[in-house]
């Protein structure tokens, strides 16, 4: 006897066989028992998720020789015959093949007779969707007075394109996609029957890979067996399906962090080779980040190398990259400019490096190195006299501790009023009073205990500060440097020369350390 794929050998025989449609099944068995019989039936939903499965089940429910049950004995004449799809009573129509009135007329025209065989004439309409305007028009005419030995089983997979007509004249049945849960567990079962070693990880592959889908999982898991040579293997998924493993994201997520524009492309060129599949992995980056944001939700250290920030601006460049690789003139480069992009447009504070678009050494205006001159220097804030026990400035402080995000923020708008080897007093500035609560503090309090390695209070005041916060100082140093570096290009005479000579003028300046960031 010739191999039967899983697909069709696993077809479920009955309700109780289904997979992950518990509120169809539920409904239609009570309508069954309780004989609480519709007209008509619409069953939506994507591919592979048991539309026709569960449509052929309800055709045998109807016509098994024991009577209209939710049980069908799948022993009677009947029941086998609806199995090998060789019932006279039972008309399957592929409507993307026929959608022309005339097949849709001839096809109705017999509705009016009473079945052959058996209690019903069911008519199951598979793609119902693609019938045309004239064809649902005949559809309708019998739909609004149907014989009452007949009915009607329509699958489609997009709803939308039935005529809302025809819609109001059916109960209608959403099928969900079939969780990756629901399928791992039904593989394994299905496996373990057919005595086929399977890894755990290979099957959630299988699942990813079938977007919900068991008659694709199923597809999938007949070409891993042969790939495989009879067993299941995780490492035989992922070179099968093109994939890549959790290291490979993570190394991508360390060079974004390091801002290694290299490291990144080298990964890139790495992959491309292996045959990667560029869409899944940005898929993948999008996954990665949503956990690190999760992560930061609940507090967890193990997202130091991205803040809050960082994780939310490189979750929507990746998933805006994921969006244009339909566009883009190959998906390598759609990938690696996704990645470019987010060094780019890295946030200041982050570790993640930045692309300027013109550099300039530090020096004076008069084109010597050195401090800035007179013309670029600016009077800083007055700073706080108030220090640490071993004599650390806050600002020096702040700059090594173990926080992030909002609480990182709290921090750098405040200044050092009061310290002890048991209390730290901060003032906060009340232009920024909104950013203070209960957990930031705890947060800082905690970082500020594993710093000084010993137990303090934090205790933070809202007010008018005088002197400079840490944020203020670090915008003023900013500022210093980008008026540093336009003063410098300014007065450059090559600089000049090249600008008059082709009538050029200056875009954006970026001072070479902040682009080394």
């Amino acid at each position: 006897m010739s191999y039967q794929v899983l697909a069709r050998k696993l077809r479920p025989a009955d309700f109780s066989e289904l997979v992950g449609q518990d509120h169809v099944v539920r409904a239609l068995c009570h309508g069954l028992d309780h004989d609480r019989l519709h007209h008509a039936y619409l069953f939506t939903g994507t591919r592979g998720v048991g539309k026709t499965t569960i449509a052929r089940i309800l055709a045998k429910s109807l016509n098994c020789e024991h009577g209209v049950s939710s049980k069908p004995c799948g022993e009677c004449s009947v029941c086998e015959e609806i199995r090998e799809n060789r019932f006279v009573d039972l008309i399957e129509v592929d409507a993307a093949s026929r959608t022309r009135v005339d097949d849709t007329r001839e096809l109705l025209d017999n509705a009016q007779y009473l079945p052959s065989r058996g209690r019903y004439k069911v008519y199951l309409i598979d793609e119902v969707h693609m019938l045309s305007a004239s064809s649902f028009n005949a559809l309708l005419k019998t739909l609004e007075e149907p014989p009452e030995h007949v009915k009607f089983l329509l699958a489609t997979t997009d709803p939308k394109k039935v005529p809302v007509t025809v819609l109001s004249r059916c109960l209608q049945f959403q099928l969900k996609n079939i969780s990756d849960d629901n399928i791992v567990a039904h593989l394994a079962g299905v496996l373990a029957a057919e005595d086929v070693p399977a890894e755990r990880g290979a099957l959630e592959i299988i699942a990813q890979a079938a977007g919900g889908s068991m008659r694709d999982a199923l597809s999938i898991t007949d070409q891993a067996v042969a790939f495989g040579a009879g067993s299941l293997k995780q490492d035989d998924l992922v070179d099968m399906l093109g994939l890549v493993g959790r290291a490979e994201v993570d190394g991508l997520l360390k060079c974004l962090a390091a801002g290694d524009a290299a490291g990144l492309l080298e990964a890139s060129a790495d992959l491309a080779e292996r045959g990667a599949d560029f869409n899944a992995l940005l898929g993948d980056l999008v996954r990665a980040f949503h956990e690190l944001a999760v992560d930061h939700a609940v507090d967890k250290r193990a997202t130091a190398q991205f803040d809050e920030q960082a994780v939310q601006l490189f979750y929507q460049i990746a998933l805006i990259g994921y969006r244009d690789m339909q566009i883009v003139p190959d998906p390598k480069s759609g990938f690696e400019m996704t990645l470019l992009r987010m060094l780019a447009f890295a946030p200041d504070e982050d570790s993640a490096g930045r692309i300027p678009v013109a550099v300039a050494q530090p020096a004076q205006a008069d084109g010597t190195s050195g401090e800035p001159g007179p013309a670029q220097a600016q009077m800083p804030a007055p700073e706080s006299s108030v220090r640490f026990p071993d004599g650390t400035a806050w600002h020096e402080a702040v700059g090594s501790l173990e926080i992030s995000g909002v609480a990182r923020m709290l921090a750098e708008h405040s200044v050092l009023v009061g310290c002890s080897t048991e209390t730290v007093e901060l003032q906060l500035d009340v232009a920024h009073d909104t950013l203070l609560d209960e957990p930031q503090q705890q947060a800082i309090e905690r970082a500020l205990c594993e710093q000084m390695g010993a137990s303090v209070k934090l205790k933070i005041t809202v007010g008018t500060i005088q002197e400079e916060s840490p944020a203020a100082r670090r915008e003023r140093e900013a500022a210093e440097r980008q008026r540093n570096a336009e003063a410098i290009l300014e007065s450059d005479q090559t600089v000049q020369s090249l600008l008059n000579e082709f009538g050029g003028r200056l875009g954006a300046v970026k001072p070479l350390d902040d682009a080394a960031r």
